[in-house]
């Protein structure tokens, strides 16, 4: 499974990125209906209102959805959508608001958002994936177990922090060699993902995909219009 990760191909993991919401929804139809309705708030519309606000926060509503939308997309634990709910909405929003305010220390924020019943650094890692995208994964199963080194996978601070140093610096990677430059440690969660789903799912989206662990040549830097 860490085949994707070592390698240094930037078109390969662009393959990867680019068949992400096939793999969603192959996923879907096998068991899990809402997955695309749900993955596709979680990844466009709750962004969005997040970074709409003068002080980045979530509501305790998009807190249950953002815990239905990763039971849905990972194991379920249906007792973590009860603790969730029965937070307060002025918590919620107190401690979203504080925990984006700490960024760039995500280790701070991830304790902030640990305080809220049902949160765990999983969950914390997906309200700071959904906002700060370019400084935060979510610890996901299939992202963790794809990177080299994890196993066996904890779900503490101190190993999510391993594993976005990992995600962090793969990122700065793959930007060295992409004109793009558009890597981020949210980004490359969604490509282990959906790597790491079509292969247990014996997907044929992409088998024929080039894992070799070569750099391409250094990206020429973009000029700013």
């Amino acid at each position: 499974m860490s085949a994707l990760f070592s390698c240094g191909q930037a078109a390969s993991w662009r393959k990867v990125y680019g068949s992400y919401w096939d793999v969603l929804e192959a996923r879907a139809k096998s068991n899990k209906p809402k997955l695309l309705q749900l993955d596709r708030w979680y990844q466009e519309e709750l962004p969005a209102l997040i970074s709409s606000r003068p002080d980045k926060h979530l509501t305790l509503s998009e807190l249950v959805k953002l815990m239905e939308w990763k039971l849905t997309r990972g194991k379920f634990r249906p007792r973590l959508q009860q603790l969730v709910a029965s937070n307060a909405e002025a918590t919620v929003q107190r401690c979203s608001r504080k925990a984006f305010s700490l960024l760039p220390d995500v280790q701070a924020a991830i304790a902030e958002l640990s305080a809220l019943k049902g949160v765990g650094p999983a969950t914390a890692s997906a309200v700071l994936a959904a906002g700060a995208p370019e400084l935060a994964a979510f610890m996901s199963d299939e992202a963790m177990e794809s990177v080299p080194g994890l196993k066996p996978i904890q779900y503490t601070a101190k190993h999510y922090a391993l594993y976005l140093e990992k995600m962090t610096a793969q990122s700065a990677k793959l930007n060295q060699v992409d004109p793009q430059q558009d890597w981020t440690p949210h980004r490359l969660e969604m490509c282990l993902w959906a790597m790491t789903t079509a292969t247990k799912q014996q997907l044929p989206l992409l088998k024929d995909l080039d894992l070799k662990d070569g750099d391409q040549r250094p990206a020429k830097r973009l000029k700013a219009s």
